[in-house]
């Protein structure tokens, strides 16, 4: 029977959020780190056990000391090509850095080849985008339907300066997406984020009828009195 994963983006959604809820619905921490590993970007990844609003969740920490430069899309391709990472796990990881690619050179009007990416193509994106990716794998998911996403209000401070909430790359990765903004004014979900749904997820919906097997949560970095600040995946 296929297995199915519902990402429910009551709280947002964002790459280590997510790792973070994966992890903690059993995909195996130290097979995620061990990928992360063997990309050779000079990143090392850790999960921390937090609550959120009293609920246990897992944090997913990226450490990637100084990063300096800019990647092109075709430089990221490269290192997730030669990383010997599971098929599927590397097919679908570069599907999300190319529609994020796709999102950002739409944003500044310029060629896809010409695009840097900035926070999106830091090493600590790239270990959340592998790490999401290995983590389905590891798990056996074969299908992903998403919740409408919650993407928070505000401004957000960017190597562009400051931003709306959504951000405009987050915005346009989301267009046709159901979404609203409850909460904080804060950035809830990330461009990062926003790519790994709407290149992996088949719809956005309700929760579909499901054998529920097992539940994960996924810890943002902040604790709001509410609502809980996890990503939870079902």
């Amino acid at each position: 029977m296929p297995l199915l994963a519902y990402l429910d983006a009551f709280s947002g959604i964002s790459g280590d959020m997510l790792v973070g809820a994966l992890a903690d619905a059993g995909a195996d921490a130290a097979a995620i780190a061990d990928s992360i590993a063997s990309l050779e970007i000079g990143a090392t990844v850790s999960f921390e056990k937090v609550r959120r609003c009293g609920i246990g969740a897992t944090r997913y920490h990226v450490e990637a000391g100084e990063q300096r430069g800019h990647r092109h899309l075709s430089h990221i391709i490269k290192i997730i090509g030669k990383a010997g990472l599971p098929a599927r796990a590397a097919h679908n990881a570069v599907a999300i850095f190319q529609r994020l690619g796709e999102a950002e050179a739409a944003v500044h009007q310029v060629p896809i080849e010409k695009v840097h990416f900035h926070e999106v193509g830091a090493a600590d994106s790239i270990a959340d985008i592998v790490g999401a990716s290995v983590g389905f794998e590891l798990l056996g998911v074969d299908r992903i339907v998403c919740s409408p996403i919650n993407v928070g209000s505000g401004t957000v401070n960017t190597e562009h300066g400051v931003l709306p909430v959504p951000a405009p790359a987050t915005a346009l990765l989301l267009t046709g997406t159901p979404v609203y903004a409850r909460g904080p004014a804060v950035e809830l979900a990330t461009p990062t984020g926003a790519a790994v749904a709407v290149t992996l997820a088949e719809r956005f919906g309700t929760l579909p009828p499901m054998r529920l097997a097992r539940t994960g949560y996924g810890a943002g970095s902040h604790d709001f009195p509410e609502p809980a600040n996890v990503l939870r995946v079902m």
